[in-house]
């Protein structure tokens, strides 16, 4: 596997950039660094940038690696998952970050891998483990064959199918003819319930939706926004890029739980909690694609980016 094997076409470039300001220069830490797109990125904003990489993917630590090696000394990179952030004593050196990106969701290089079994394409295998050494987690089919229906239900409910309680009952049906092993048999399943062919997005839905639950990514995804949030020097920037309703929306309300004065009950008599906020979101609304670069590049169409800064010495410091 080479660099070009794992490339990948940034999202949002343009506008992170902007949100970020490594022209200012400082320590940035991409939290997904991949294909090392925004990496790079950041990088060619100014000489006074360094950027540390992690990624829980080998592959993907691979391609960076040899991607970002004319930087020489201004790149670090880790394998490590972004929740391994908050982790007393990981990276001492990310301390008192000028900003951090955290791109969530599947690589390009890992949704065309097809024996890496992101995707639904005819014949690919039930796997979608981001960390491929990592065998304490369940593949996708171990979820689908092994989850009781309650579970399985959850999963398909996050996913936004509306017939979540159907699609349970016939997956548990259908593993006990024969087990499922390809995206065949999950979009199969699909179609029963429907009664007919299932449509890309349907089938692109339910595929992220057992993606992030083989990964566990929401609870990763919480643990690492408190984590990178404390690694941010005072004025330091978290931009975040969302492919789901669900990321979203946690993304969303820890920004707003850090932006707020008081978290403390109505009625009590006095504040208990930290009494003032830890910083203010940048973007009142999330930032989409524009129309040209999902052109460009369709599988920007369902970014959101939100962006946030810790509180700093200068209260009154401007936007972007």
């Amino acid at each position: 596997m080479t660099e070009e094997t794992f490339q990948h076409t940034p999202v949002m470039p343009d506008e992170v950039l902007r949100w970020l300001r490594p022209e200012c220069g400082g320590v940035f830490l991409d939290a997904t660094v991949g294909g090392a797109g925004h990496a790079i990125r950041l990088l060619e904003a100014g000489s006074a940038v360094r950027v540390i990489g992690i990624d829980q993917d080998a592959e993907a630590i691979e391609a960076a690696r040899r991607r970002l090696a004319s930087a020489g000394e201004r790149v670090e990179l880790i394998r490590a998952n972004f929740r391994d952030a908050a982790r007393p004593g990981f990276a001492a050196e990310i301390d008192g970050l000028a900003g951090a990106l955290m791109d969530l969701g599947v690589s390009s290089h890992q949704i065309d891998t097809q024996e890496r079994g992101f995707s639904f394409r005819p014949g690919a295998p039930l796997r979608m483990r981001m960390d491929e050494e990592a065998r304490e987690t369940r593949s996708a089919a171990e979820l689908l064959n092994r989850a009781d229906e309650r579970e399985l239900g959850r999963v398909f409910r996050d996913g936004e199918e509306r017939r979540w309680r159907t699609l349970s009952r016939e997956v548990v049906r259908r593993r006990k003819i024969r087990p499922f092993s390809t995206s065949d048999d999950l979009v199969a399943a699909l179609s029963a319930v429907l009664g007919r062919s299932a449509q890309e997005k349907q089938k692109a839905r339910l595929f992220q939706a057992l993606r992030i639950a083989v990964n566990d990514e929401l609870a990763a995804l919480s643990e690492g926004l408190e984590g990178i949030r404390g690694r941010l020097a005072p004025g330091g920037r978290l931009a975040v890029l969302s492919y789901h309703s669900l990321e979203d929306r946690l993304v969303k309300d820890a920004f707003r739980n850090w932006s707020a004065d008081c978290r403390c009950p109505p009625g009590l008599p006095e504040c208990r909690c930290r009494g003032r906020s830890l910083g203010r979101t940048l973007t009142r609304r999330p930032l989409r694609p524009s129309a040209e670069e999902v052109a460009g590049n369709p599988r920007a169409r369902s970014a959101r980016l939100r962006v946030w800064e810790k509180r700093g010495t200068n209260e009154q410091a401007g936007g972007a």
